[in-house]
């Protein structure tokens, strides 16, 4: 009796593993077929998702119709899929939980060590960006960048020329009306035509600066952060003494700024800054 017992556990044993292995593989060919979906912009057959998924049609088919009572999948015409509006329900979820702060936070401590410069984080509130966030050192020695919650005029700051950068010139001109441009230091931009070149310039390059128009004796390089619909939403910036800025800062604040904008769901284009050429 008790051979037969050990016998029978045996077999229950592996009958679980058994289905523990199919469940997985179930989950890694929903997937598959979910990549695949994605892929095409309209609706694709039975036999292509196959083809591509290297799955028997029979097999996708059952998958597939698994997938549709889940609302993962909609059923199109002809027996075509395509995703389903479940996915835009839970992407909307995952985007609402997304913090660029959390984002942004082990990205910039690893600028930061790499530069041994104040790495700051910043959002725009009306005509002013607000430092949200910031990796430095005591020996920085620059107050203004470092008080998070702080404040400051679009146009004195690298970030906030992103911003405004990414205005149109409507925008920017009433920008100008309700600030004045009144400036902080001797190179401060307080007009609106010296403005208009810089933001061209920074629409062209793809990085802003700020060359003491904050504070004397001190400047910034900034990039953008760019949300999963590709718009700018917080700007990542270096401030250093203007006499410690290095010219190869730029690459890996842009490596970093890009990565954190992967953070965020942004898809990078072919020749962005981390990226494959």
């Amino acid at each position: 009796m008790g051979g037969m017992n050990t016998s029978k556990t045996v077999k229950t044993s592996k009958t679980t593993g058994e289905v523990a292995k199919t469940a997985i593989q179930v989950v890694e060919r929903m997937m598959n077929l979910l990549d695949a979906l994605s892929e095409q912009e309209e609706s694709s057959s039975l036999k292509n998702l196959a083809e591509q998924t290297g799955l028997h049609p029979s097999t996708a088919h059952r998958i597939l119709n698994d997938m549709v009572a889940c609302r993962l999948v909609e059923r199109g015409d002809g027996g075509t899929y395509r995703l389903g509006l479940k996915l835009l329900e839970l992407g909307n979820l995952v985007k609402a939980r997304l913090s660029v702060r959390d984002a942004a936070q082990a990205p910039m401590r690893t600028l930061h060590k790499v530069t041994g410069e104040t790495v700051n984080l910043s959002v725009r509130q009306g005509d002013e960006i607000v430092y949200v966030d910031r990796a430095y050192s005591e020996r920085s020695g620059m107050q203004v960048v470092r008080a998070i919650g702080g404040r400051a005029p679009l146009h004195l700051t690298s970030v906030g020329k992103l911003f405004l950068a990414s205005d149109d010139p409507n925008q920017v001109r009433a920008y100008v009306t309700r600030t004045g441009l009144s400036g902080h230091t001797r190179n401060s931009i307080t007009d609106l035509s010296k403005l208009e070149t810089e933001l061209n310039l920074v629409r062209k390059v793809g990085n802003a600066r700020d060359n003491e128009e904050l504070e004397l004796g001190v400047s910034c390089i900034a990039a953008a952060i760019l949300d999963d619909t590709g718009k700018l939403v917080a700007g990542l910036s270096l401030s250093a003494p203007t006499d410690r800025i290095q010219a190869d800062w730029l690459r890996s604040l842009q490596d970093t700024a890009l990565q954190i904008s992967k953070g965020m769901g942004y898809k990078p284009k072919i020749g962005e800054p981390g990226t494959s050429a």
